[in-house]
């Protein structure tokens, strides 16, 4: 259909906008990343998870670039798959678990954290926060579509309910075969 073949890159642009840029100028993304990391540490207790998460409470400047190119990079490659029909329905839900994480980093503050924010701050935030809301939701509709074809779901239910209707006709042929031989049976009976 046109509309998809124009909406998928429309949709995947900004996707691959924020890859590339992750990839190529890391730093911007990862004082969003470092900001994250503060409030998860702040939030989740030492031990929580048996420990597993204490080796990851302070990464570096370094580690943190790492991780942003890491995840540009799939959210490029994944808005390109996207954009080009290429398993779209894979690579949207893709972009849609890559850019939860980003939404939860930008999620609303605590108050004592507000009141820390300048009011510019606190609107790039939300904005940040909404826009990653949005694309997710957006993401999660792309890989729903099924592009005018059957999802596997109705297929499954479908194949099933021929199944029960072939074995139900089979029954009755079955059953119309028996009471006629047995009616001939009969009639052959009487005749002799």
């Amino acid at each position: 259909m046109l509309l998809r073949r124009i909406a998928r890159p429309l949709f995947a642009s900004w996707f691959l906008s924020e890859g590339v840029d992750a990839l190529r100028r890391p730093a911007a993304h990862v004082a969003v990343a470092r900001g994250a990391v503060e409030r998860l540490d702040a939030s989740v207790p030492r031990g929580a998870l048996g420990g597993a998460l204490d080796a990851y409470r302070h990464p570096s400047d370094a580690q943190l670039a790492t991780v942003v190119r890491v995840h540009g990079g799939a959210t490029a490659l994944a808005a390109l798959l996207l954009a080009t029909g290429r398993a779209p329905r894979v690579a949207a839900l893709t972009l849609a678990a890559l850019t939860l994480p980003l939404a939860a980093a930008d999620a609303p503050a605590s108050r004592k954290e507000r009141r820390a924010l300048s009011e510019q701050d606190k609107q790039e935030r939300r904005t940040r926060f909404l826009r990653g809301l949005t694309l997710t939701g957006g993401a999660l509709i792309a890989a729903a579509d099924t592009a005018g074809r059957p999802s596997v779901r109705w297929r499954v239910e479908h194949a099933r309910a021929t199944r029960a209707a072939t074995a139900k006709a089979a029954a009755a042929a079955a059953t119309a075969a028996a009471s006629k031989k047995a009616a001939s049976k009969k009639i052959a009976d009487a005749v002799h």
